[in-house]
């Protein structure tokens, strides 16, 4: 009988991690996220927020010690603002982003340096199961702001009263 359990508990922690992560290392990553056009330059999405169609995003990932470029994907939104990434292999120490590319819009084409990239994890080795990954939303910031707008700040900074 404790033969029986030894050999169970050897299984369990020597041979079963390997079979599960073996089936899983090949299996690509899907990354979701969403590019918007701030409408009222807040810095971060409103409800006047629109999102842009057409929007072209980049995942790179850059090796952590050197900075060189591993690898490069593209992408673009669909008629929600939404982009989907295939990922090929796992980036296991490897630095990735998801990064603003460009955008159709005419008035709506500066990129929000504090909303222009965002961190992915794109590694096994995390305990991390599942093929989808989301990466925040991404941002532009347009020209003028809407009309509107002043008023949308004003009741906003009144809520944090």
């Amino acid at each position: 009988m404790a033969r029986w359990v030894v050999l169970l508990f050897a299984l369990s922690v020597y041979v079963l991690p390997g079979l599960v992560s073996a089936r899983i290392v090949g299996r690509p990553f899907y990354i979701h996220g969403r590019v918007y056009c701030d409408t009222c330059r807040c810095g971060f999405e409103t409800n006047k927020t629109t999102y842009i169609p057409g929007a072209r995003v980049r995942i790179e990932c850059e090796d952590r010690t050197t900075s060189q470029l591993r690898y490069s994907v593209e992408g673009v939104t669909d008629s929600t603002g939404t982009y989907k990434i295939k990922v090929e292999d796992d980036h296991q120490d490897q630095l990735c982003c998801a990064t603003l590319v460009s955008s159709p819009l005419a008035s709506c084409k500066t990129a929000d340096r504090g909303r222009s990239r965002a961190e992915v994890i794109l590694t096994r080795n995390n305990g991390a199961i599942s093929d989808l990954h989301f990466a925040n939303s991404l941002g532009y910031l347009r020209d003028e702001p809407l009309s509107g707008c002043a008023e949308l700040v004003r009741q906003l900074l009144e809520s944090d009263e």
